[in-house]
């Protein structure tokens, strides 16, 4: 029955932040996810009512996230028809550098001050640094997700500060991003903005126009031999296989180092990329041997979604408040240098990196680096909502190459390790020359294209 009450207790959380969402203004305003809302919920009620709260009706919670993050990542490149580096290159390669300077931004700002401000006055260890990141750029998918690579390393605590990271971040560039909207706007920097109260009837609640209702997907097989959504979901399934069959294979590999087995640095590489490189191998396959594909992207974009959404509910609510507490001070510092990053980047950098259009691909960026890609999207929206900017597609062709490095990538995955076992200030020295390296291809494409 506890896998019962459990589903059922993270159905309830959903619905009632829905309701939420539609009768609270503010809340509409401020275009927060129903699943964080309900995630939430979730947390008060837990720390309000605590024992008071069946166990079986949060059985679980704290090992879903860890699990749907891999339908998540499996799912990302399924059903996409993948078009070659130079094409991907050639129509991102000022918004994939501005990106990577923001991403990489973020671990040189978090960890410049953990190591000379934060670790001197709160004794806190450098670790701490990537919390900011992690949260901001990955999201609640990828800091719940990691969740074993904290253990792994000692230190899980890290867990309950990527989570609240990724929360303060997503509600963080929603009101900030809407400010900056209108400062670009009085400014005269957007090309064509949408005024935030010109939304259509409904809009605010997230309810779409039943006459405009959206397909959410095409069914790729007939129903007699097999359910599409069941299909798509095996699929995914598969991916996950290959994934896991890639981390057998590097555990394996780290037996064969002394190094590498006592620090256990493969083995607390978390899964979730590694099903994400399966999902692509998946799809490479099927665009090279099949004519006809039973992928529908559509779909794959709601079958992970929908793990998604779960996830943030599960993820949010079981938060430890009592470990956010005692490092309260820091992290609230840590997240304020986050969000300052973000909005220099925004108003200063962006303008003089960016080629066309600095502010709509400038705020699509900011969005997706302190919450999800659909907050970038969302804010892109605001200021190009028919897309007649060449934002869209510079942002989309981006994330192709962006994604798999950073926002719970390889990178992303492979900082906590390098943190915990070669110290703070050598992860800072690499985002340093990251970002030098992308400042350069930078100045290389403006020589070569005069913009």
């Amino acid at each position: 029955m506890d896998i019962v009450t459990s589903f059922a207790g993270l159905s309830l959380l959903i619905v009632i932040g829905k309701f939420l969402r539609v009768k609270i203004k503010l809340l509409q305003r401020l275009y927060i996810p129903t699943s964080v809302i309900g995630g939430i919920l979730g947390l008060l009620i837990l720390q309000i009512f605590g024992d008071a709260v069946p166990s079986g009706w949060t059985a679980g919670w704290s090992q879903l996230p860890g699990f749907l993050i891999n339908i998540v990542f499996a799912a990302l490149f399924l059903g996409l028809t993948i078009p070659s580096l130079s094409t991907i290159w050639k129509k991102s390669a000022p918004q994939l550098a501005y990106g990577q300077i923001v991403a990489w931004g973020q671990y040189f700002v978090a960890l410049l001050f953990v190591l000379l401000l934060l670790k001197p006055l709160f004794n806190i260890p450098d670790v701490f640094g990537v919390v900011l990141p992690v949260g901001f750029e990955g999201g609640h998918g990828t800091a719940a997700g990691l969740k074993e690579a904290f253990e792994t390393f000692n230190w899980a605590e890290g867990t309950d500060f990527a989570l609240a990271s990724a929360t303060m971040g997503v509600v963080s560039a929603i009101i900030v991003g809407i400010i900056l909207i209108n400062w670009a706007a009085r400014k005269g920097y957007t090309h064509k903005l949408k005024a935030l109260d010109q939304l259509k009837k409904g809009e605010w609640g997230g309810f779409y126009d039943p006459k405009l209702r959206p397909i959410a997907g095409r069914q790729t097989v007939s129903a007699d031999s097999i359910d599409s959504l069941a299909l798509h979901l095996a699929i995914i399934g598969i991916a996950v296989l290959i994934g896991y069959g890639l981390k057998i294979g590097l555990v394996g590999l780290e037996s064969l180092s002394p190094y590498l087995s006592k620090n256990k640095v493969l083995q607390g590489f978390p899964l979730f990329p590694l099903c994400m490189m399966g999902g692509l191998i998946i799809q490479v396959f099927i665009s090279r041997v099949l004519n006809i594909s039973p992928i529908d992207h559509s779909l794959m974009q709601r079958l992970s979604g929908t793990a998604l959404d779960f996830l943030v509910v599960a993820a949010i609510s079981t938060i430890r408040l009592e470990v956010i507490a005692e490092g309260l001070i820091p992290f609230l510092i840590l997240v304020c240098a986050g969000i300052a990053w973000n909005v220099f980047c925004v108003t200063w950098l962006a303008r003089r990196t960016l080629p066309t259009h600095w502010f709509e691909r400038s705020i699509a960026e900011m969005g997706q680096s302190m919450g999800v890609t659909a907050t970038g999207l969302l804010l892109l929206r605001a200021v190009d909502p028919e897309s007649e900017t060449d934002a869209p597609s510079a942002f989309g062709y981006k994330q192709l190459l962006h994604e798999p490095i950073m926002g719970g990538g390889l990178w992303t995955s492979m900082a906590i390790p390098l943190v915990i076992l070669q110290g703070g200030w050598f992860v800072f020295i690499v985002s340093a020359i990251a970002i030098a390296f992308w400042l350069i291809v930078i100045a290389l494409l403006k020589k070569r294209s005069g913009y």
